[in-house]
């Protein structure tokens, strides 16, 4: 078993050795799995999943959503500020996913991901097993944080802050706004860091 997980690791491509268009495809394919997963979890809860996507009718939900998103970004970058790089290292993925990228396409890669990610996580596992735990596995699944806890830590925190801003909005625009802003500004932060 243990020179399986060895092999299995020695396989395992490193961000540096993989092209733009294999980037882009494991991000795309990896969001429609997890949306096609959070409709047919939602389906077997017998829910429906367009009615989680409805439009609110007040501003409130993006309002929480914003003000969530602004939050994280200044905690973000207090963190890059006075913490030392190799802390907060998540292996060079979100700097090749965005250093080069058009702006109008990190707004695509955003709104996707968010929509995705809320769908499964909030609108259906949350459903399930409520926010605390549904921030565990959200935590789990951002593997490349996993080796360093600040990251970890913090996208914990801010799965568990969108569990809850869910529950008191009872909108699943609020979170998908929180994650949709945070993605953005953070991608534009790391592409236009780039240029100066």
């Amino acid at each position: 078993m243990k020179q399986k997980w060895k092999a299995f690791k020695e396989q395992q491509a490193r961000i540096g050795e993989l092209d733009d268009r294999t980037l882009l495809l494991n991000l795309y394919l990896t969001q429609a799995i997890t949306l096609i997963i959070g409709v047919v979890w939602i389906w077997f809860q017998q829910r429906n999943p367009f009615e989680l996507l409805q439009l609110p009718s007040h501003a409130q939900p993006w309002l929480w959503g914003i003000g969530l998103a602004v939050i994280v970004i200044v905690v973000d970058l207090l963190i890059s500020r006075f913490v030392p790089d190799d802390v907060t290292d998540d292996g060079g993925v979100n700097e090749r996913l965005f250093r080069d990228r058009p702006v109008w396409h990190i707004f695509i890669i955003a709104l996707i991901v968010s929509i995705c990610e809320e769908l499964l996580f909030r609108g259906a596992i949350q459903f399930a097993i409520g926010p605390y735990w549904t921030s565990i596995l959200f935590a789990a699944i951002h593997v490349r944080y996993l080796r360093h806890w600040v990251p970890t830590a913090l996208v914990f925190s801010i799965s568990y802050a969108m569990g809850l801003m869910y529950e008191w909005t009872g909108s699943l625009w609020a979170p998908i706004m929180a994650h949709f802003v945070i993605d953005f500004v953070m991608g534009l932060i790391l592409r236009y860091r780039r240029e100066a």
